[in-house]
């Protein structure tokens, strides 16, 4: 598998011969079983194969049953810099129903020695756990600013199907996802990383300044971006592609110099949707400017005309920015509010041009 990830690289190092790559980032799976000399090899063939700039963002995902001290202490003898670490929960009994392999004193001692050893770390915490009262919640997020970590990524629970969870609740052995318990645990979330000086920069995202994530941010901005392995998808502007997912066919398609991918030409409405999806989702917002420039002025008139009700409801709003266009006119952008927030993908969905 390693060696195929080297081809791939390889193989596929014109496709950004006009980038420079800014960040590299080691997630899906579980990377952190890799070996020292496997990362060393991965980055290395990056370096050799593409431009890269001086001090590139990279960041590895690793479960605290996965990250020992000793493990810690090999990476800082590689060039990954930032580490993601998926605690979810610091109690053993949200774990348990998460089907996690890590308990509490894992995590607490995996987060201790990561943050002896890396200054840039963010770490995973799932709300909206049925059973995880409001206190418990502000407890979680106590820990975590008690340990002085700079970023971190939230999500409400999902129930997947198939999974132990979707069974237990189809049984009655644990409690539905309550809508009303993930929005007051979501308003907690951020109130309480605000006191801490938290910035929310992403609907899903906290960090302090100079840690925010340049390889997500990147991805919400549109940027290129090259996925490499099984099931890794790529984007550069107007095509996505996707590996096959078998691990088997992948490995032999590599081997022969064929690319296992399927190829998708994205139309102008799936990139004006996407465009909205990511851009409301950030602090930034959407450059009304940039909708006009990229798609169109029947685009911009149809993102203005969907957005005046959720400006009415305070939900969305048009704000007039410091930045500039070709023309000396201060950019407008559209914006989700405080109001919005919770509420964001489907505000998003009611602007997309289908």
């Amino acid at each position: 598998m390693i060696q195929a990830l080297v081809k791939e690289l390889i193989l596929r190092k014109n496709e950004l011969q006009n980038e420079i790559i800014e960040t590299i980032y080691f997630g899906g799976g579980t990377p952190s079983l890799l070996t020292i000399a496997e990362l060393r090899l991965l980055i290395d063939t990056i370096h050799q194969n593409y431009k890269v700039v001086d001090n590139p963002e990279i960041t590895l995902e690793a479960n605290p049953d996965d990250l020992l001290e000793k493990q810690i202490h090999n990476l800082t003898n590689t060039r990954i810099n930032r580490l993601s670490i998926g605690i979810q929960s610091f109690f053993d009994d949200d774990l348990k129903a998460m089907n996690r392999a890590h308990n509490s004193k894992e995590a607490k001692k995996c987060l201790s020695a990561a943050i002896g050893s890396f200054d840039n770390i963010t770490i995973d915490l799932i709300y909206g756990i049925p059973t995880m009262t409001n206190k418990r919640w502000k407890e979680n997020l106590q820990i975590v600013f008690d340990f002085g970590v700079n970023h971190i990524s939230s999500y409400a629970l999902t129930v997947e199907p198939k999974t132990a969870l979707a069974n237990f609740i189809k049984k009655g052995k644990y409690p539905p996802i309550d809508e009303d318990k993930s929005l007051k645990h979501f308003n907690i979330l951020v109130e309480e990383t605000e006191k801490q000086g938290f910035v929310h920069y992403e609907i899903s995202n906290f960090g302090k300044t100079d840690y925010f994530s340049k390889h997500n941010t990147s991805y919400w901005q549109g940027k290129s971006y090259l996925g490499i392995g099984p099931s890794a998808h790529s984007f550069n502007g107007k095509h996505r592609s996707w590996n096959v997912s078998n691990n088997i066919m992948y490995i032999k398609a590599i081997q022969t110099d064929i690319l296992p991918q399927e190829v998708e030409e994205l139309s102008i409405n799936d990139r004006y949707n996407e465009a909205i999806m990511t851009g409301l989702r950030t602090i930034w917002g959407i450059s009304l400017t940039t909708i006009k420039q990229n798609f169109g002025t029947i685009f911009k008139d149809h993102l203005l005309r969907r957005s005046e009700k959720f400006i009415d409801q305070g939900l969305l709003e048009i704000v007039t920015s410091s930045d500039f266009d070709s023309n000396r006119n201060c950019i407008e952008k559209l914006k989700i509010t405080k109001k919005g927030k919770f509420l964001v993908d489907g505000i998003a969905s009611d602007l997309f041009m289908v």
